[in-house]
């Protein structure tokens, strides 16, 4: 229990001090939606469209629903499924802000950075192939990078009807990635995009920028005590294999996608370092409890609690796996996955390196890797981004690899919040960049020049909307 608790108490300072400051939303009147018509109404009248829940919060509307949505947008005809989506409504008069995250969607009400910048109504989607949003019978073929854009265009084409003024796509990591290749395939649904932590990985086999951001991230002192606690997990892989074997019995866990537990063990133990710095800040490497000080002297119990801690031994158990098999599928077949060296550590001690998403996927379901997929995304965001801002974090390890714009994009832009971990926005940013990428986003949401002016959020930050639900998750994940 100590060890969940330091850890959502990591990611709630993280994610909450980055937020804008000032008290929750006070109560406002209801939502309201066009005319006299209820929105419920208005959305349930849209073709394919049916609630499964509402659930109130103070001053909007939160509704779940399913969309139903054709298995291939190029045969529209060759069956459905239903997409379970989200609508925070607050106001059919605002501007509305289009949300994924790239996997699941939360049944809870919550709100993006770009949602409470603009005060407007947020709608979020959920990832095609993610359960329960999964075709039956499954025809993993159709999950890829332009399928899903069209998942969004099709949501936008049914909710714009209402929806009338201006839409901002968002979304971090995996979701920052799905919102620029809507943005590459459809360039004229958004008037605006905000992407943050969003990965890039142009050329697959091409990986020497993850090495050397691991060669400088952070200080020298906690990169060698973050190393030491990794190879020393190694080291003693056979009394912490051991202590593997009995958790995976007592939990029920089995390794038949990943091929053994010996092969999980590693790949939990290579995600340390990188997990490390994509969830954590710079100040947590001196916690001794988190990360043992001197990890030779270190007891077992310490090292796998550290390693349990930060990368997860659940991670590559089918259990730990399943949930996210659409996310390796990609990665196996058009987003490409990081594979980095480990210096500090002898040959001797690493039998497999970092595994393939290959490895990630059951057998039964085919890959086949396409390379030019992100290459064509890379040139077009290069060259032809508009209205599109990119926010990273200096201490992230998935934006070693980022998005970059050329002299072909119009008010495009890529910012880094130093310090900042996987968790950055524009909250983060140094006091010139945040205002002015916070009157970029208000004037792409159309909002009166006087706000756009004083390039501050327009909605009070709420302690419940605005804090992510964030779980620990697979380090090698974005």
């Amino acid at each position: 229990m100590r060890k969940a608790l330091r850890w959502l108490l990591t990611l709630v300072v993280l994610i909450g001090t980055v937020g804008t400051a000032g008290a929750a939303t006070a109560a406002e009147p209801e939502a309201r939606g066009t005319g006299a018509t209820d929105i419920k109404d208005q959305l349930l009248a849209i073709p394919g469209m049916s609630l499964i829940e509402e659930k109130p919060y103070t001053g909007y509307r939160f509704f779940v629903l399913n969309y139903t949505q054709p298995v291939d947008h190029r045969h529209p005809s060759k069956g459905t499924f239903q997409q379970r989506i989200t609508v925070l409504h607050k106001d059919v008069s605002r501007p509305t802000v289009f949300y994924t995250g790239g996997y699941n969607v939360s049944t809870t009400p919550r709100r993006s950075e770009p949602t409470q910048i603009v005060d407007g109504n947020q709608v979020s989607m959920e990832y095609r192939f993610f359960t329960p949003s999964r075709p039956d019978p499954a025809d993993w073929s159709k999950l890829d990078i332009w399928q899903a854009a069209s998942d969004q265009h099709r949501i936008l084409k049914a909710l714009k009807k209402i929806y009338t003024k201006n839409w901002i796509s968002t979304g971090g990591s995996k979701g920052g990635m799905t919102a620029t290749y809507y943005e590459r395939f459809y360039p004229r649904d958004m008037d605006g995009v905000v992407a943050y932590v969003a990965p890039n990985d142009v050329v697959n086999n091409e990986d020497s920028a993850y090495d050397r951001f691991f060669e400088k991230v952070g200080t020298e002192e906690c990169r060698d005590r973050l190393n030491a606690v990794q190879r020393e997990a190694l080291v003693r892989r056979e009394p912490l294999e051991k202590k593997y074997a009995d958790y995976a019995a007592a939990e029920g866990y089995t390794f038949t996608t990943v091929g053994s537990l010996d092969k999980a063990y590693e790949a939990v133990v290579l995600d340390y370092v990188w997990g490390f710095w994509q969830y954590n800040l710079l100040a947590n490497c001196g916690d001794d409890e988190l990360i043992p000080a001197n990890a030779k002297n270190a007891t077992d119990d310490q090292i796998w609690n550290s390693i349990d801690t930060i990368s997860g031994f659940s991670a590559y158990a089918d259990q730990g796996l399943e949930t996210y098999t659409p996310y390796y599928y990609q990665a196996a077949t058009q987003l490409g996955a990081p594979t980095i060296e480990f210096p500090h550590i002898e040959k001797q001690y690493i039998r497999y390196g970092y595994q393939p998403p290959r490895n990630f996927v059951p057998r039964s379901i085919p890959t086949k890797f396409q390379p030019y997929a992100m290459r064509d995304v890379d040139s077009w965001v290069r060259h032809n981004a508009h209205h599109m801002l990119y926010v990273y974090g200096q201490n992230d390890p998935w934006g070693a690899e980022r998005f970059r714009v050329d002299k072909g994009a119009k008010d495009a832009y890529v910012f880094t919040a130093p310090g900042m971990n996987h968790g950055a926005n524009v909250a983060g940013l140094v006091a010139d960049q945040k205002a002015f990428a916070t009157a970029r986003i208000l004037a792409w949401a159309g909002v009166p020049a006087p706000a756009v002016a004083e390039a501050k959020p327009l909605a009070k930050f709420d302690r419940k909307l605005d804090v992510r639900d964030v779980e620990r998750e697979p380090a090698l994940r974005p």
